[in-house]
């Protein structure tokens, strides 16, 4: 069994002019839902050697210390600091400073592996990765989970807090978001875990008690903030810019005043989150970089105030697309934004490989002097939702190699450590991975997640943010991408923290067959591949396997026509695995997904002067090729796009669009139609979010005669956006005696 170290810190302890400012000991408590409160003892270090002790009491209630005497009486560091906001003490210079002093929390910590070791999950070693790089976790959600009921355990199977089960893992850092005001005028709570200030001290706290530092990641909104939505505050809104430059100073010294004494170890402060688009309802990037130097300037003067060395981060994301991601740090240096760090989402089902994320890094590194993180990544372990709502991430998702598994996810998670190591990042933080259902997926866990906002939204955020969270609020989508299973239980994936540096052995075992599916289609008929890839845990094992196809079943597929089919296959060793086959039918539109550059076959017809609507070459915004029909406007729209489809065969035909969009006005319409000599037949849908697509199909088309007008046609407020791509119109039947 490994020792456990216990170890009391002056969190707060700072040598300036010649007087130390030295925090004393306090007793810490576990617990998987109370925050820790213990009684602090502060003595005085004097640089000649002779002590004087004295006890001052310091009292935390609802997460928060309240100042002593002695603090209100200090002189602030950050009055007599270069670029503070304090007047000259330059004819003071020789007097002594005094530094704020934090409370301190008893710690225990636990020593990572000197080697390697045996484990449930094989893991490579990463070579050359530094004792310090940041192995961390978001843990956000905690408290509001707690309070719903979960219970979370060790690896014994013992019931636990969390944050030791992270801290014996490998985990050294703690990212905890922070929302302003993330309530209704009644006290309701927007859900996502209510993450305001008061749960980041307790949080800290927890985090602090198992010798982790912290990061504090203000959203600067009253809920979440992301490329879609970028909300001020509701205490914010009808102020000027520079209004609001001084309430996010005062909010973010303040909060982090708030937190500091309460003992937890900040080591980092992310001003504002994935603000690509905006930030606190500002969208012009010079707003934008007057707000983040106020909120940076907070960060350095309270960090000054308490002697620490506080990293200030901004937050990105899409950092695939690498010019945008470009032309923003170099906004940034042009506008003056003081900050050490570039953080960056990178999710590899989203944001590309880890070589596009590797170049990210590099060009923020080398182009701007800047410091890298990956402040949020994660990985799903099962393709099962656990509490009702979807998941975010499914099958369809999933990055070719890395199947949903707990072995996959532990691997994936090293590889993208290992690629940040190898590019000069400090480290990678984990989205989430405690976030686990409240309920069984077959119960109504509304209840739970209304009342402790477990979920990711709750009703009640409908009036903050109606177009979002007021139509789609519900559970936990990120159930399948925790570290933790439904239970509470941690997965052996949460270890590949501790196992970085010298890896982990296993028994070499297989992991997954990846689903095999082939199309085949009516004009080129069918190909069955004679080999299979083979996962293992160890992904340099990793093979293709000769398979023998059900030859009879095979022969029995009808390829005069589409259709779907299920073969049995056999690899050497006697492994039977499922292929599933589709047979395509001809798709009779023409240029179907716009690839190709004659789109006069395209009719678009829109109300007013100006067109809302264009061919975009942009693979993101596609659903496949780099082509999509887009459309957004400043002001309504009204438009169509239809084709003409001649020379067909009477029959019974199908028609499917595929389209993706977000911002849609509450009248918002949009249909799917389809003309015929026997009239018009539509079938409506509604886009809801980026990469969100929706398949709307109509069926039983009926045609006797040879010509079919097909499109789509949009009616929505300003500002609503999408694309739409991939026409589908098949022919699936003869008139007489079909039957779907």
């Amino acid at each position: 069994m490994k020792r456990e170290y216990i170890r009391l810190i002056g969190l707060g302890a700072a040598v300036i002019f010649g007087i130390v400012g030295l925090s004393g000991c306090g007793q810490g408590g576990s617990g998987t839902g109370a925050g820790i409160q213990p009684e602090v003892q502060t003595a005085k270090l004097q640089t000649s050697g002779a002590q004087e002790t004295g006890a001052q009491d310091i009292e935390a209630q609802s997460g928060k210390s309240k100042n002593t005497e002695s603090q209100d009486d200090e002189v602030q560091a950050a009055e007599s600091m270069p670029g503070s906001s304090g007047e000259d003490k330059s004819e003071q210079k020789d007097e002594k400073v005094k530094v704020k002093t934090q409370p301190v929390i008893a710690q225990t910590t636990f020593p990572l592996p000197d080697g390697p070791e045996e484990s449930e999950i094989f893991i490579a070693q990463v070579e050359g990765i530094a004792d310090d790089f940041i192995r961390g976790m978001d843990a956000s959600s905690v408290i509001a989970e707690e309070e719903s009921g979960v219970r979370y355990y060790n690896f014994d199977g013992e019931e636990q807090d969390v944050f030791m089960t992270l801290a014996q893992a490998g985990v050294n850092y703690i990212r905890l978001r922070v929302w302003n005001d993330p309530y209704d005028a009644g006290g309701h709570g927007y859900g996502g875990g209510n993450c305001d200030v008061p749960k980041a001290i307790e949080l800290g706290r927890r985090a602090t008690q198992y010798g982790m530092k912290v990061c504090i990641d203000f959203h600067y909104s009253d809920f979440w903030a992301d490329p879609k939505r970028q909300h001020a505050p509701k205490a914010w809104e009808g102020m000027s810019v520079d209004e609001k430059c001084s309430a996010l100073y005062e909010f973010t010294a303040e909060s982090l005043t708030d937190i500091l004494d309460a003992g937890v170890d900040i080591g980092m402060v992310q001003i504002g989150n994935e603000i690509n688009n905006g930030m606190s309802g500002e969208s012009q990037f010079s707003a934008v970089a007057k707000l983040l130097n106020s909120g940076s300037r907070a960060v350095r003067e309270t960090a000054a105030a308490y002697g620490k060395d506080i990293q200030v981060a901004v937050h990105y994301t899409d950092i695939h697309q690498l010019d945008k991601l470009d032309a923003i740090a170099a906004n940034l240096k042009n506008n003056n934004v003081d900050y050490d760090i570039f953080a960056m989402s990178y999710y590899p089902y989203w944001h590309g490989t880890a070589e596009d994320m590797q170049a990210a890094a590099r060009r923020i590194q080398e182009k701007y002097g800047k410091k890298t993180l990956i402040a949020e990544t994660a990985y799903p372990y099962t393709n099962d939702e656990g509490d009702g709502t979807g998941n975010s991430v499914s099958s369809d998702d999933l990055v070719p190699g890395y199947p949903a598994k707990v072995q996959s996810q532990a691997t994936m998670i090293r590889d993208i450590c290992a690629a940040a190591s190898d590019v000069g990042a400090l480290g990678v933080f984990y989205w989430e991975g405690v976030w686990i259902p409240v309920g069984p997926a077959t119960a109504d866990n509304s209840p739970i997640w209304e009342k402790f906002g477990s979920g990711w939204a709750s009703s009640y955020a409908a009036d903050y943010d109606p177009d979002d969270a007021g139509l789609y609020y519900g559970g936990c989508s990120w159930d399948n991408q925790a570290m933790f299973d439904w239970t509470g239980h941690p997965l052996a994936s949460l270890n590949v923290f501790k196992y970085l540096k010298y890896g982990a052995t296993a028994p070499l075992a297989f992991v997954d067959i990846p689903d095999v599916n082939v199309f085949g289609s009516v004009e080129s008929g069918l190909q069955m591949p004679d080999k299979v890839d083979v996962i293992y845990n160890d992904p340099s094992a990793n093979t293709q396997m000769p398979v023998t196809w059900d030859a009879d079943a095979l022969a029995a597929i009808d390829m005069t026509r589409g259709g779907e089919y299920m073969i049995t296959g056999v690899l050497e060793d006697g492994t039977k695995l499922p292929a599933h086959v589709e047979i395509l039918m001809l798709n009779l539109v023409e240029n179907p997904g716009f690839e190709g550059t004659d789109t006069s076959m395209w009719k678009v017809t829109y109300a007013g002067n100006k067109n809302p609507t264009d061919f975009q070459v942009k693979e993101d915004d596609a659903y496949s090729g780099n082509v999509a029909f887009h459309f957004w406007s400043e002001s309504d729209m009204d438009f169509s796009i239809e084709q003409e489809v001649t020379n067909l065969e009477p029959g019974i035909y199908q028609l499917t669009v595929c389209s993706q969009g977000g911002d849609m006005s509450a009248d918002a319409e949009m249909e799917l139609y389809a003309v015929t000599d026997g009239g018009e037949m539509t079938q409506s849908f509604m886009v809801t979010g980026y990469a969100d697509w929706k398949t709307p199909k109509i069926t039983g088309i009926r045609l006797t005669g040879d010509v079919m007008t097909i499109g789509v046609r949009v009616n929505c407020g300003a500002k609503g956006w999408g694309t739409v791509d991939d026409f589908t119109l098949n022919r699936v039947g003869d008139l007489d005696g079909f039957t779907e």
